[in-house]
């Protein structure tokens, strides 16, 4: 790599990412150290496969340096439409792996499509958006973004494969950055609310919360005839769709994601079951209090309490062996990386690259978010990876690759007018 290249890239987020990956490694190893019996570094075992993983990242990101920077640009499409029929592909060709086809085989290793799938729509909704000619106030636009965004989620989800269909969701955000009216966003949360908290209560008590601030405001606010007209039509909209959750929740979500909402609204308690992996984690973090019990000496990771640990609740490890100290230094790594991505988009003289940029912040921001509430038990156990820590091929080649064209987009910026 030639010193005009080095010396425009972004090292402090390149130094993040190589601790991130640092840390996830040895904690990869701690978690899977006590039934590895062969040598650990084999490709069989769990911490040789992610090594190996790791200086193919490397060596991807250090590639990807070398790409010219409009090459992303100009055949986003392409790859959006390679991504897509490669999602397709999987009901055909895929490998069922814990009930999701999700993975190609190759030999002994697998490769997950969606893990690719989110760069590779972050860069074409970027595409879209950078154009001269569209603009989020037009219907059509919207609809457009929206296409963009929700093709590889109806691709996924029969997989099925929930986690990461939610993890392009994201991509929202960076629709109402650019322009989306808010009304979306605020129909969407009001939905996600009214949903959890009809699941909570009952429809009825719903409906008497929703008449009740109905009432509230029209004695306060509203007096023109035209605002309560347009008032009613909401409330009503609302208990329709609160008289709607139970139905919705029993017709179209499948069992084991019930019995997880339930879990986590307080409504069921199964300790033992499918709520098994949330409340051992707990136990693990919670074991490790301030400071944690030391390298290789958590009771719960070394007794493999936490099944499949090294995979989505690996940061039960850094819980119980790293404690509460060693919890936060990691959970403040990740903010930085983020409060990084958001400078460096910020920065941007182009448009495709400010948009891509907080794109790759919306979906890592879901990913760190979904995966620690998960693991705190906050959340719905959904299949969600710690970026650059958990255990994957795929995640972790995934979200250097998306990391990376940021970078590279960034080091071009003093070229672009």
């Amino acid at each position: 790599m030639n010193n005009s290249v080095v010396s425009k890239i972004d090292w402090p987020t390149v130094l993040v990412y190589l601790v991130l990956c640092g840390l996830g490694l040895g904690n990869i190893y701690s978690s899977t150290a006590a039934y590895t019996v062969d040598n650990i570094f084999s490709l069989e075992a769990v911490f040789g496969k992610q090594l190996f993983f790791l200086g193919i990242s490397i060596c991807t990101f250090a590639f990807v340096m070398f790409i010219n920077v409009k090459f992303f640009e100009r055949f986003s499409s392409i790859f959006y439409l390679i991504c897509l029929a490669s999602l397709v592909g999987l009901f055909v060709f895929g490998t069922t792996v814990s009930g999701a086809t999700s993975w190609y085989s190759i030999g002994s290793f697998s490769l997950q499509p969606a893990e690719f799938a989110k760069a590779i729509t972050a860069l074409a909704l970027a595409k879209l958006l950078s154009d001269i000619h569209t603009s989020l106030k037009k219907v059509t636009d919207q609809m457009y973004a929206f296409l963009i965004i929700l093709l590889p989620v109806l691709l996924i989800i029969p997989q099925p494969d929930p986690g990461s269909a939610l993890v392009f969701l994201g991509l929202l955000m960076v629709l109402y950055r650019e322009g989306l009216p808010s009304l979306y966003m605020w129909t969407l949360v009001i939905m996600v609310v009214l949903f959890l908290l009809t699941l909570y209560l009952t429809p009825f008590i719903v409906s008497l919360i929703l008449t009740t601030l109905f009432l509230i405001f029209i004695f306060t606010y509203g007096k023109k005839g035209k605002m309560i007209f347009k008032s009613i039509i909401i409330l009503f909209s609302c208990i329709g769709f609160a008289y709607s959750v139970n139905y919705i929740f029993n017709e179209v979500f499948e069992q084991r994601h019930r019995d997880r909402i339930n879990i986590v609204l307080g409504k069921a308690t199964d300790t033992r079951g499918i709520g098994y992996n949330t409340n051992q984690s707990e136990i693990a973090i919670g074991s490790g209090r301030w400071l944690g019990k030391g390298f290789l000496q958590g009771t719960q990771t070394e007794g493999n309490f936490v099944p499949e640990q090294h995979t989505d609740y690996i940061f039960s490890t850094v819980g119980e062996e790293w404690g509460f100290l060693g919890g936060v230094f990691v959970v403040v790594l990740f903010v930085f990386l983020l409060l990084r991505i958001l400078f460096i988009s910020e920065r941007q003289k182009n448009d495709f690259s400010r948009i891509y940029g907080y794109g790759v912040a919306s979906i890592l921001f879901v990913h760190i978010g979904f995966n620690l509430g998960m693991v705190l038990g906050l959340i719905p156990t959904i299949g969600i990876p710690l970026p650059f820590f958990s255990y994957g091929g795929s995640s972790l080649l995934g979200f250097t690759i998306l990391l990376a064209i940021l970078i590279k987009l960034d080091s071009n910026r003093v070229n672009e007018w």
